[in-house]
């Protein structure tokens, strides 16, 4: 289970990409856990929004794909280690696992749920309003099953009242 962790940092006045990506990647928990893990992890982000937007341009969607060696190259971290972060990534539904064959061989990489850093992030949002509607209905559930266990529990105790009285 990814524990996803929301913060509320803001950028300063008049940021630069740079600073707003990793505003960005804090706000929605993607950021690096322990202190001093990597500060480029807004890179990788940066990187796949470029891609994405030189595959769209040439119409060939193989140049939206990062493998995970380019991602971990362009966070500032090793091959597995970015393994690590990427189950984040998917589970925010912010980037989607993809191959495709080159030269004969399988490349397996990854790449943004969207055309833009705008649509993939509508579908994370809508991903993560899923989950929260699901669960409402759970607290709905919950409210219920507590009350007809209340319920029961006071009918139960009247019977054995009435065992004993009676």
């Amino acid at each position: 289970m990814t524990k996803i962790i929301l913060n509320q940092r803001e950028p300063g006045m008049n940021p630069n990409s740079d600073e707003l990506a990793r505003v960005i990647l804090e706000r929605i928990g993607l950021n690096p856990r322990k202190s001093g893990a990597t500060d480029k992890m807004h890179r990788t982000l940066l990187e796949l929004y470029e891609r994405s937007k030189e595959a769209a341009k040439e119409k060939d969607p193989k140049k939206s794909v990062m493998t995970v060696e380019e991602m971990g190259y362009f966070a500032g971290i090793s091959r597995q280690t970015m393994y690590d972060y990427l189950k984040r990534w998917l589970d925010l539904n912010l980037i989607t696992k993809t191959s495709f064959i080159d030269n004969q061989k399988v490349v397996i990489g990854y790449k943004l749920n969207g055309n833009t850093l705008e649509t993939a992030f509508e579908k994370s949002m809508v991903h993560i309003k899923n989950n929260m509607e699901l669960t409402l209905k759970y607290i709905g559930e919950l409210q219920k099953i507590i009350k007809n266990e209340k319920i029961s529990q006071h009918q139960q105790g009247r019977k054995f009242e009435e065992e004993i009285m009676g």
